[in-house]
């Protein structure tokens, strides 16, 4: 397989990079992880109106038409500057649900609403620790109406509406529910990285649309996360390849006995360590990004890798940042625990890492069996 992004692709990437450098700094990040607002109201506009947050949207709903690669070398810009907005639950989660089983009266109301960030969106799954299955999903739905409660919502306080996945008698099904709506109380949590928000979401009798047919729940979750697991890793190559930027940058200056450490042997390796690691993540990614813009057969199985890989990556470049910077990497000041916090905090979205190899293996598993 030969896979390269295109010239206006890179283009993109390039304004993209351009952009969050200017609007996302470290000290806006650090903004919202000390201050009082759950996201960069401004930064989220602005990604907007640069028609970011409508990439795969058809033009017909207000968005750009374009594709999933591009969507890709976005994630992957914003993964670099720990944009703390709502991207990955409104733009990788709701939008792509909406796409996939969203009736035109749902597409017309909201699909507009997300492209220009006017509307947030989000997808209320798990309900307790540990790993979400069919049997752990009690939130029940009976008549349009919905009874229980989702924990670790991401964004969850400050979405407008959210894809909720409630049990229909033996079967699991997807809902549309307005946040605003009666019935429905959120509470909001303290995670590790308070820069991306999470809630507690109750449900009390709150009413709810049917989003796809009944009893398509699993199907339309495990087909929206492999698309959702090839963006995150693309996120996640941003984080790995800028800790691997600040690491070496570092230790190219930091002077010990009269020497850079960066000439040290300890560092070397702990360097190249890094490199190989996140360039293990890109070459992964891309599989799963060819596999995600040209529909192949491959995609389940390139999906879990991609996901596997760059979350391995990220964690371990947000680790051994730190370790480069020494003393000074565990301290407030230095930004070596913001990508440390994101690190952790993407390693669990759509499942944990365990979760994704257990997935890739019965993935592999089913293929060779078919085979």
């Amino acid at each position: 397989m030969n896979f390269e992004f295109s010239d206006e692709q890179k283009q993109m990437a390039t304004q993209a990079r351009r952009y969050l450098a200017d609007k996302c700094p470290s000290t806006a990040v650090r903004a919202i992880l000390e201050g009082p607002e759950p996201y960069d109201k401004a930064l989220w506009k602005g990604l907007a109106e640069m028609g970011f947050l409508g990439v795969v949207i058809p033009e017909e709903y207000g968005g750009l038409g374009l594709g999933y690669l591009e969507l890709c070398v976005i994630a992957e810009e914003l993964g670099r500057a720990l944009a703390p907005v709502p991207f990955s639950s409104s733009v990788m989660l709701a939008t792509e649900f909406l796409l996939a089983a969203g009736s035109d009266a749902q597409k017309r109301a909201w699909l507009p609403r997300l492209a220009s960030g006017d509307a947030i969106g989000t997808f209320a799954y798990a309900e307790k620790a540990g790993a979400v299955t069919p049997k752990t999903i009690q939130l029940s739905a009976a008549n349009n109406r919905l009874n229980g409660a989702k924990t670790a919502v991401p964004d969850g306080d400050i979405a407008d509406f959210a894809v909720v996945a409630a049990r229909t008698g033996t079967s699991i099904s997807l809902y549309l529910v307005d946040l605003s709506a009666a019935g429905v109380t959120r509470t909001t949590l303290d995670t590790i990285d308070p820069s991306r928000s999470h809630a507690r979401i109750d449900f009390a009798d709150a009413a709810a649309e049917p989003l796809g047919a009944p009893g398509e729940g699993l199907r339309l979750i495990s087909e929206v996360f492999d698309r959702a697991a090839v963006l995150t890793a693309f996120e996640q190559i941003g984080g790995a390849d800028r800790t691997l930027e600040m690491a070496r940058d570092y230790a190219l200056e930091r002077m010990a006995f009269g020497r850079p450490i960066g000439s040290f042997q300890a560092i070397k390796h702990m360097l190249a360590d890094m490199y190989v690691s996140a360039t293990l993540a890109r070459s992964n990614g891309c599989y799963g990004a060819w596999a995600l813009s040209t529909g192949a057969a491959e995609l389940p199985e390139a999906a879990a890798t991609a996901r596997v890989s760059a979350t391995q990556a990220f964690q371990h470049c947000a680790k051994n940042n730190i370790q480069v910077h020494g003393g000074m990497g565990f301290t407030w000041a230095f930004d070596c625990h913001l990508f440390y916090r994101r690190s952790n905090l993407l390693s669990v979205n759509l499942g944990s890492l365990s979760q994704w190899e257990d997935t890739l293996i019965q993935r592999l598993r089913a293929r060779n069996t078919a085979a």
